[in-house]
């Protein structure tokens, strides 16, 4: 299968590293308003660079595409694709409203293509080895999760677009905050019920530095996510609670569990944990392609969209919102 990335900034290092790794796959091309970016990436593989999307697509040199890009923008390139025959990997978050979203699945459908939203935190070495603990049943039912992680939303930490709304969506909730709510989720194990949010703009910024979310999920688990901007350390933890102990999980230190006061480690990072996850994510999408059910799905990558703009409009009222039981918005908490 010939894969082409669709911007070649961020992570898209670790999709053609990826495409390199797995057997089958081919990085035919790559694709950046600025060429000397997409050279970069492409040049070690031999692919093909272009500045212009749409040319990409007409190129007939790609079966399936890494879209890599501007939150904002992920609609119209799902949809270019689609009208193209071509199979979308699209990073998170999955568009920056729900009506781009549907939008989005429809074109695929409609076009008989697949789909898949990247969510890497399910791909991840250490959420792997907490998910297989708590899958146990060592530790009881979860009952509680806090995540904290720490970003940098300082005017020229990072490129312009993240401080554009219109092209972005917003700030730290719907970039970083939508991997927290992500894996929240996904060890919670159900939707959420109900959500109330805070926002600080700091630093002069036009769009959110920090914030944070409580959320309620159907099955009563309760979450707290916390994003942070320009701290003194690096923090990427999520904390689990359950009936009969506890794990914390950092990608920078490994996965840990205690019960009844004995500490064990359940997993050691490792510098190729990152590659690997990327790696396992786009093999993942191959064999979405060949008729697998994805490891996240479409359902899912929704609800995470779902709940960010649910954060924005709990934030706004200054008072939590409700959700039914399926995870879409009804009205004020």
């Amino acid at each position: 299968m010939r894969l082409g990335i669709i911007g070649a900034g961020a992570v898209a290092g670790f999709h053609a590293q990826g495409a390199a790794d797995l057997d089958g796959l081919e990085l035919s091309a790559v694709c950046d308003l600025r060429e000397e970016v997409a050279t970069a990436v492409a040049a070690p593989w031999g692919a093909a660079v272009f500045t212009d999307y749409q040319a990409m697509l007409e190129a007939g040199v790609v079966d399936a595409v890494v879209i890599n890009t501007p939150h904002s923008l992920h609609k119209d390139m799902v949809l270019a694709a689609a009208a193209h025959g071509v199979h979308v990997l699209v990073e998170k978050p999955m568009a920056t409203t729900m009506a781009d979203c549907l939008l989005m699945e429809q074109a695929c459908a409609d076009a008989d293509v697949v789909m898949v939203v990247g969510m890497i935190q399910h791909f991840m070495a250490e959420k792997l080895a907490a998910q297989a603990a708590l899958a146990s049943g060592e530790l009881g039912r979860v009952l509680m999760i806090h995540d904290y992680r720490s970003t940098d939303y300082r005017p020229g930490t990072r490129p312009a677009w993240f401080f554009d709304k219109d092209i972005s969506g917003g700030g730290a909730l719907i970039n970083i905050g939508a991997h927290c709510l992500d894996r929240s989720l996904w060890v919670g194990g159900a939707p959420a019920v109900r959500i109330a949010a805070s926002t600080l703009h700091r630093f002069g910024a036009p769009v959110e530095t920090d914030g944070v979310m409580e959320l309620t999920l159907a099955n009563g688990v309760e979450v707290r996510i916390a994003i942070v901007s320009d701290t003194p350390e690096h923090i990427d933890e999520m904390l689990v609670v359950c009936e009969l102990g506890t794990v914390t999980v950092d990608p920078r230190k490994g996965t840990f569990m205690e019960v009844d006061g004995v500490r064990t480690q359940l997993h050691a990072s490792a510098s190729h944990d990152i590659q690997n996850a990327f790696t396992a994510q786009l093999a993942d999408f191959v064999a979405a392609v060949g008729g697998a059910a994805p490891s996240v799905s479409g359902d899912h990558a929704k609800h995470v969209v779902e709940l960010v703009l649910a954060a924005y409009t709990a934030a706004e009222l200054g008072e939590p919102v409700r959700l039914d039981a399926a995870g879409s918005l009804v009205n004020q908490a």
